[in-house]
């Protein structure tokens, strides 16, 4: 069986007319359409599992670097206290955290702008997609 034979618009040994294949190629690019739509679905779908998986440990970390910072920062304080009132040693540590926390804040401020939310791939191949779809030819 030749491979015109078994292509489907060559079916019953005759010529498709120009309305059954444009018929064909809207069929196939709606099809198309679709499995980029699953596509990017699926994307984003398996990014947001691994940034939550991520998060988590994040989270966990976080916690644990919390507390290590709280019993250093109480150790500091105890320290200083040695030397001067502990009223005064405490606002001491206190202050350098606010400018730590303001650093930490404007840092991630601006790294939070450059977060790309939407998949660039499955973007770019619709694109690619609708032009084609346009103009088949070129």
């Amino acid at each position: 069986m030749s491979s015109l034979q078994s292509s489907p618009t060559r079916a019953h040994g005759r010529d498709s007319s120009v309305g059954e294949l444009l018929s064909d190629v809207t069929t196939d690019v709606q099809t198309l359409f679709r499995q980029e739509v699953e596509l990017a679905k699926t994307e984003v779908k398996e990014e947001a599992t691994k940034a939550g998986k991520a998060a988590g440990m994040y989270g966990g970390a976080g916690f644990a670097g919390y507390m290590v910072l709280l019993f250093l920062s109480l150790a500091a304080v105890l320290g200083l206290a040695n030397v001067m009132d502990g009223g005064w040693a405490a606002l001491i540590v206190t202050a350098v955290w606010a400018v730590i926390a303001a650093v930490l804040y404007q840092r991630g401020r601006t790294r939070m702008r450059t977060v790309s939310p939407k998949p660039e791939q499955t973007v770019e191949t619709m694109k690619e997609n609708a032009q084609w779809a346009r103009h088949p030819t070129r």
